[in-house]
């Protein structure tokens, strides 16, 4: 017998080994699957749900998709919208009676079909409804596997998600007190502000448009050219009382005028911030390519975006560094996946929007996706006081300015619905606070 012979038998049987190893590993499986499932019922949608609570004064929105398997369901961030009476209403008038019966294996079929099913699409409502669902789903796939979510988008790229903290105070001393508190935890990029966005507190007595009687008692001023000179004098006084460790972070808030906005990044620029945060609003995106020819700074930009027109051109023309995209808002996992995805091929990184109104399955969400891309750049994160983590448990940790999740089949987390409900909403609607300049002119965020 020759060698090439010889190696073809041993081939060969090594293959046939191989097989019968694998008809092995899928008849165990089959068994286990058949175990759950005595009756060889095929898996479906039972029932879809909002939930919604409002723990420590915040309001969280939850879509919970049930299955025919006893046990097996999954759960999703549906929050960002601010409505929640019309969010409820497109989930469980429409969205439930659309899915009931449905095979929850297919996400990719179920996202596309919901997502045109109204025909006219991308709108707030339905992507945060449809995100709901189908990180659901994603979940209820992941625990099927047995295992964490982030190993069915590739396993992990990193130990842990790097995240920021928020440092703010209405003057020097406040702040420098604010960023060392998030040094003394460990964070190593902080976002500095003055007040909360912009410079409120630098207007000198009540605003014009408020002497006139026009506006809303609660409606805030910001006037431009105070902020403009102030903020420069915010990141020299952090970078003289901190040095150059720290990565320092702002956030604009498309409060200035396209052109004041790309003056002051300017100006920012010899402060070396990590990133300069939504210098536009979404309907000046056509000032991006100005902003890059005059400036190398770091520009992150998108938790209002809903639609892919707003940032496939920025991602893909390198006008932005940092996509931060609230994924309930785009319509979940599935669709984000597929954003960090183009970004990566263009060198973007993310930094997913993540404040206090993010639930804390979203957190879970957006960590999830964190720890498997490699074009991860930093994750906004925040505190959950007791009461939110007693009815979310599994809610990701934050030690040493780290976002650490536990291993759980899934996203790792659930919604306590007994204690959930005893949070219930205000009846009265929410008003995002209206900024205005001085004259009344209402600026856009």
């Amino acid at each position: 017998m020759n060698r090439r012979n010889a190696l073809s038998m041993l081939a060969a049987g090594a293959g046939a080994s191989i097989l019968n190893n694998s008809i092995g590993q899928n008849d165990a499986i089959a068994q286990r699957y058949q175990a759950a499932n005595p009756h060889n019922e095929k898996l479906k949608i039972t029932k879809v749900k909002a939930i919604h609570t409002y723990p420590n004064g915040t309001g969280f929105g939850i879509v919970k998709v049930e299955t025919n398997e006893p046990g097996l369901y999954g759960i999703g961030c549906a929050t960002g919208i601010r409505r929640y009476k019309t969010l409820t209403a497109a989930i469980d008038e429409y969205l439930a009676p659309l899915l009931k019966g449905k095979d929850p294996d297919n996400i990719e079929d179920i996202w596309q079909t919901t997502n045109l099913g109204t025909y006219w699409r991308n709108g707030p409502i339905l992507n945060t409804a449809l995100a709901g669902v189908d990180q659901a789903l994603w979940d209820i796939k992941a625990k099927r596997a047995n295992m964490p979510a982030y190993q069915l988008f590739g396993g992990k790229s990193r130990f842990a998600v790097d995240t920021y903290g928020h440092a703010s105070g209405k003057d020097f001393i406040e702040l420098k007190d604010s960023i060392q508190s998030f040094q003394d935890r460990g964070f190593r990029h902080i976002r500095i502000q003055l007040g909360i966005y912009g410079a409120p507190h630098l207007s000198k007595g009540e605003p014009d448009f408020k002497k006139a009687d026009f506006g809303r008692q609660t409606d805030t001023v910001i006037e431009i050219r105070p902020y403009m000179k102030m903020i420069p004098k915010m990141f020299e006084f952090a970078r003289s009382e901190f040095g150059d460790e720290p990565e320092f972070l702002h956030d604009i808030h498309e409060l200035l005028p396209p052109i004041e906005a790309i003056n002051l990044v300017k100006e920012l620029e010899k402060y070396r911030p990590f990133f300069i945060e939504d210098p536009f609003a979404p309907e000046d995106n056509g000032y991006f390519k100005m902003l890059r020819e005059q400036t190398s700074c770091a520009i992150a930009m998108g938790e209002l975006f809903n639609n892919p027109h707003e940032w496939v051109n920025l991602i893909t023309e390198r006008l932005i560094d940092f996509i931060r995209i609230h994924i309930s808002q785009i319509g979940g996992i599935t669709p984000a996946i597929k954003v960090a995805r183009l970004a990566e091929f263009f060198n973007v990184r993310t930094a997913w929007h993540g404040p206090r109104n993010t639930s804390p399955v979203g957190h879970a969400g957006n960590a999830h996706i964190d720890l498997s891309i490699w074009n991860f750049g930093i994750q906004e994160q925040t505190d959950f006081k007791e009461e939110t983590l007693e009815v979310f448990p599994g809610t990701p940790t934050i030690e040493n300015g780290y976002m650490h999740i536990n291993d759980a089949p899934g996203f790792g987390i659930d919604i306590n619905e007994e204690l959930a409900a005893k949070y219930p909403l205000p009846e009265e609607p929410w008003y995002r606070p209206t900024v205005r300049r001085p004259d009344g002119t209402v600026v856009r965020p």
